[in-house]
């Protein structure tokens, strides 16, 4: 049995709280989650933190000890590294914000105090990554501070990572794991990069700006802002927030909040080098001067650099026709061609750069050449990733949303809820559709279809839609995707102006749609049925 004594620290997940064991009178923490019934992703991340006990060491990280379900409440029991330990966050306050919120101006560290602990949590970082783990959610509720030694410990490893590398899929922002306002950008997915250990020294940064300013580097009101945020804005240095902090102080913050990995620090080493120089000028001589950073800064593994070499006038490209899609000058077509394995995906994700600040969407599916014979499976994998971060949504946007959809779906709702299952959970069960001569029901099907789309390519929020494999593409899919481009020509076509807008109220102008194919030029013969349709498009 556990008696909990005093709340430590929470976030919009978990609360953790000092305890005390009935059995042996010991002090212990324990995490639980922050409401009776969690979501599952929540529970799993309990379960993986107490996975990794094993390579957590208590020198600097708070290392699990059970994991208990009592009553239907789930309690990851953890070491008590110190009795005088408490969360950072608890000396930061009210600076620390939930998740999508809003921060206020909390108490600046004073310097020397915030050298001393930024030079442990450095080297902890460091032993962090020298064990094979990348955090993935470093913030000040997740460290644990004793002000009268200056050790630190992290927690919070919910998240945390095993790999070297990894890839976070665009997803919407509302549905990334970790804490948005301090996430490193390649970590929302839209950098068209990976995660790895440099991905924690963005997060550290962040948390450093904090303890030196009292506030965050950025602030934003929704979840979508904090992305642009972290992609696309500089923030303002240290040392012109607050006049006190030394200008190399400053340098070292900013570095660490580079956009890409490569012009951050590369190492925590070299972090930790340079802290503990600057506290050594700071305790001697009572100022820092400048000097040059990352002298001893060595990877110690070798990270080939993620950058693009040589595709500026592809990227550029995509960049334009997006540009004109925006400014409504679609739809538009864009088809980017290739031997296998060129990069051809790579570029086209390229584009996700130029989507916060113009709230685009990109949705994107992958031909098989072994489920040719199943229709418009690509586009549905695309449509899935456009539906399923709605139900992340508050209520108030889903209804929104909901209410979108269902006028423009009308009574022909079932056919794309077939298509796409998860649209069930957004509109609700829809009556079935009557039956139509072949043709008929292909027409009806495509122009439902086309009034989908519509909801998500608007002037707010445009589309761009990705299609990769294309030379496995099925007829079916090649059908609509000529009706989708072409459409719009067929109602100008007809002199009569009323016919022309009785097509244009059954069929909405898609002119914030991009679409983009990549397709193996050497796989695509002349012959092959995509060259020839897209010769007649």
């Amino acid at each position: 049995m556990i008696e909990l004594s005093r709340q430590l620290a929470h976030d919009d997940e978990c609360v953790l709280y000092r305890a005390r064991s009935e059995e042996d009178g010991s002090e212990v923490l324990v995490l639980t989650p922050a409401v009776q019934y969690p979501a599952p992703d929540v529970l799993k991340r309990l379960e993986h933190e107490y996975s990794l006990r094993e390579e957590l060491d208590r020198e600097w990280a708070v290392r699990p000890l059970a994991l208990n379900r009592r009553r239907g409440q789930v309690m990851l029991v953890l070491e008590d590294p110190s009795s005088a330990a408490a969360s950072l966050d608890r000396f930061l306050r009210p600076a620390c914000i939930s998740e999508g919120g809003s921060e206020a101006g909390g108490q600046p560290m004073e310097l020397g105090r915030f050298l001393r602990l930024a030079v442990n949590l450095a080297a902890g970082l460091g032993k962090l990554h020298r064990r094979g783990l990348i955090h993935k959610d470093i913030k000040p509720t997740h460290i644990l501070v004793d002000l009268e030694t200056n050790k630190v410990w992290f927690t919070g490893f919910g998240i945390s990572s095993r790999l070297a590398r990894e890839r976070q899929a665009a997803e919407s922002p509302e549905v990334i794991a970790g804490t948005l306002a301090y996430m490193a950008p390649e970590q929302t997915g839209r950098m068209n990069r990976s995660i790895d250990s440099r991905s924690d020294l963005y997060s550290l940064g962040v948390t450093f700006y904090q303890m030196l300013t009292g506030t965050l580097p950025f602030t934003a009101s929704d979840p979508m802002e904090w992305v642009h945020c972290h992609v696309a804005r500089q923030p303002l240095p240290p040392a012109e927030r607050r006049t006190e902090v030394p200008g190399v102080i400053s340098a070292v913050v900013v570095k660490l909040l580079a956009k890409t990995a490569e012009q951050r620090y590369q190492t925590a080493a070299g972090l930790e080098a340079d802290l503990q120089r600057a506290l050594a000028e700071w305790e001697s001589r009572g100022r820092i001067d400048a000097f040059p950073l990352g002298a001893r800064d060595l990877p110690d593994q070798l990270l080939i650099p993620e950058c693009l070499y040589g595709r500026e006038r592809e990227i550029a490209s995509l960049h334009a026709a997006f540009d004109r899609v925006v400014a409504g000058g679609g739809p538009e077509l864009v088809l980017v061609t290739g031997q296998a394995g060129v990069g051809k995906s790579v570029v086209v994700h390229e584009l996700h750069r130029a989507m916060p600040p113009a709230r685009g969407l990109l949705a994107s599916g992958k031909f098989d050449q072994y489920k040719r014979d199943i229709p418009y499976a690509s586009l549905a994998q695309a449509l899935l990733n456009l539906i399923r971060p709605l139900l992340a949504k508050s209520e108030a946007e889903l209804a929104s949303w909901r209410a979108a959809l269902t006028a423009a779906l009308g009574l022909n709702s079932a056919l794309m809820v077939t298509l796409l299952p998860d649209l069930e959970h957004v509109i609700g069960p829809q009556p079935p559709v009557p039956a139509l001569p072949p043709r008929d029901a292909q027409r009806r099907f495509q122009l439902v279809f086309r009034r989908l789309l519509g909801v998500f390519a608007r002037p707010e929020h445009p589309l761009a839609l990705f299609l990769d494999d294309l030379q496995w593409l099925d007829a079916a899919t090649l059908d609509l995707l000529e009706d989708l481009l072409t459409s719009d020509l067929a109602d100008q076509s007809s002199s009569d102006p009323a016919e022309q807008k009785l097509r244009r109220t059954l069929q909405p102008d898609l002119r914030h749609l991009l679409l983009i194919g990549a397709y193996r030029d050497d796989e695509v013969m002349p012959t092959h049925p995509l060259i020839r349709r897209m010769a007649a498009i």
